[in-house]
């Protein structure tokens, strides 16, 4: 396919697009969505055939006999992450975050503290919350424009009330790739302070220059507190199927969960089923292949373009394809750098503080689309802040 081909969505019941408007103030005639973490691409011909292939057969019934489908999620994290998974390890749910609101209810009680490394994620502190629990933020350093770790100083925040630690790996929005050091680093935090550690792989598989995802399964003597979630839904953009797993190999934490799924009747949607197990194939793998290669071709259009811009700096890649933009050498106050790329660049963009603690004076913009579009979303940045030039 083509991942130059713009694809209007306008009208299809997109969040993205159709809602960009009414939240963000944003026209929808001439606006560019670069918020909502969903791509403007079309999913993988052999996804789009077994979606096809059930409209054929025209029967839509409960799903069944699921080896397949789990077999090829083992496939796939043994070819591409080098990860051996059981298939019976595996549980499907509604996406990942609500297998992240799972994770809380199941292995958290009422009260509890909940650690995130902030900035992340901002649905991991919507379902903390929701959930009647605190979120304990430890801050990332921000140190020569990317993130690291700062176990010393998260040491010291720790009161012996937190009970979990959820981890966004790769890091959404600094994309991060985590390496084993800060990996092994993660583990040890973990078990210092008795901490059940849910990682959150959803971008693993968008992955860039010459980085390498490692799967925190793959760290030793972590297994008995460790929770995996991954999902096809973010690489190959088809987050309305609305299909998680999470993956769990201690079997006490794997009884707690099994059971927590049963008290609420959950079962999968079997259009997620078919779509992730065709999307878990060799014609998937060499799909992702080149989109990795048309995003990272994005991504280098829009840093040149962005850090042309005295003041702003945009955070390296290492993986995902949503860039995290720092406006804080521009001296102005997060409303007047907002207004700037909403109102006069016309671009609707997810907002800092939403990720938490040291999100202030950053927005992420979501580079998943045609590049053309990205083109002309840094011409559009560069006239809203040529003052700055």
């Amino acid at each position: 396919m083509s991942f130059d081909t713009i694809i209007d969505r306008f009208g299809t019941h997109s969040v993205k697009w159709d809602m960009m408007e009414d939240i963000y103030g944003v026209p929808a005639k001439d606006g560019i969505p670069m918020w909502v973490a969903d791509m403007d691409f079309r999913a993988p011909d052999c996804v789009q055939n077994a979606i096809a292939k059930m409209h054929e057969h025209g029967v839509y019934g409960y799903y069944g006999d699921d080896s397949s489908y789990r077999n090829a999620i083992c496939w796939w994290m043994q070819n591409r992450h080098g990860w051996t998974v059981d298939p019976d390890d595996i549980f499907t749910t509604h996406g990942l975050v609500n297998g992240t609101a799972l994770c809380v209810d199941t292995f958290t009680a009422p009260g509890d503290g909940v650690v995130l490394m902030t900035p992340v994620y901002h649905a991991f502190a919507k379902v903390i919350r929701a959930n009647n629990r605190r979120v304990v933020e430890c801050d990332l350093s921000y140190e020569n424009g990317r993130y690291e770790m700062d176990f010393d100083t998260w040491d010291k925040q720790m009161d012996g009330s937190e009970k979990m630690l959820i981890l966004c790996s790769p890091h959404n929005p600094g994309g991060r790739v985590w390496t084993k050091d800060e990996l092994e680093g993660v583990a040890a935090f973990a078990k210092r302070h008795d901490l059940i550690l849910v990682s959150d792989e959803i971008h693993h598989d968008l992955v860039f220059g010459g980085a390498r995802h490692i799967p925190m399964a793959t760290i030793e003597g972590i297994s008995d507190r460790l929770i995996m979630m991954s999902a096809t839904t973010k690489t190959f953009n088809i987050a309305g199927s609305h299909s998680g797993n999470v993956i769990i190999h201690d079997p006490d934490l794997r009884a707690k969960f099994a059971a927590k799924m049963a008290a609420l009747g959950m079962s999968p949607n079997s259009f997620g089923l078919h779509m992730a197990e065709a999307a878990y194939s060799p014609e998937g793998a060499a799909w992702i292949d080149d989109l990795i290669a048309y995003i990272d071709g994005n991504r280098q259009v829009f840093d040149e373009g962005i850090n042309s811009i005295p003041g702003l700096a945009s955070m390296k890649l290492e993986a995902t394809y949503l860039a995290w933009v720092d406006f804080a050498g521009t001296g102005m106050t997060r409303d007047e750098f907002t207004k700037r790329v909403e109102r006069d660049a016309k671009i609707a963009i997810n907002h800092g503080p939403t990720f938490g603690s040291g999100g202030d004076d950053f927005l992420r913009f979501n580079l998943a689309t045609p590049r053309s579009i990205v083109e002309q979303a840094v011409d559009r940045m560069q006239a809203a802040f040529a003052d700055l030039q």
